[in-house]
């Protein structure tokens, strides 16, 4: 049988034990890589001289931490719905900052038959798993035909040039 103090005192500790495991929320969904993935994609932030779209956000560990140093490498379709399968328009790769920070700079992607206006990204933490997903754009009418579309992949805009969205990653 519990006591009452046995009781008393186990909750005292359920605050202490739920800051320890503090976390940013879910890891962020996987989305398959579709078949324009190329390799050895120039390090770049802007993909255009004339960019209309500022992609920010951060790299963050389940416990909230910036991941510096992380890879995330970007690539979409064009203002025509296609992809870049000879050379490297509108694909490329960065690094996270000291905070984890990112910056991508291009075009707002055209949908094409099937899919969603969106933007492939794989991340990867120094040594660690990669997460290749998709970020999309709220409140599109391709959404609800796209049957890959995630809502909790939804880009934050602030505006029709500015979008934010944050990867939570695992080690």
């Amino acid at each position: 049988m519990i006591s009452r103090r046995s009781l008393i005192l186990a909750g005292a500790f359920l605050p202490i034990s739920n800051v320890l495991a503090q976390t940013c929320g879910t890891l962020t969904a996987p989305q398959t890589e579709g078949p324009f993935f190329k390799t050895n994609t120039p390090q770049r932030v802007s993909f255009t001289n004339v960019p209309n779209l500022f992609v920010t956000g951060q790299v963050l560990s389940r416990d909230c931490k910036p991941v510096k140093g992380a890879l995330l490498d970007f690539w979409h379709a064009d203002e025509q719905g296609e992809y870049d399968n000879r050379g490297f328009r509108y694909r490329g790769h960065q690094f996270a900052d000291a905070d984890g920070r990112y910056r991508l700079e291009t075009i707002v992607p055209a949908e094409y038959p099937g899919r969603a206006r969106h933007i492939h990204v794989k991340v990867q933490p120094p040594g660690g798993r990669i997460l290749t997903t998709q970020l999309y754009f709220p409140s599109q009418p391709g959404n609800a035909r796209d049957g890959l579309f995630r809502e909790e992949l939804v880009m934050q805009m602030k505006d029709r040039s500015q979008g934010a969205f944050n990867f939570i990653v695992g080690a």
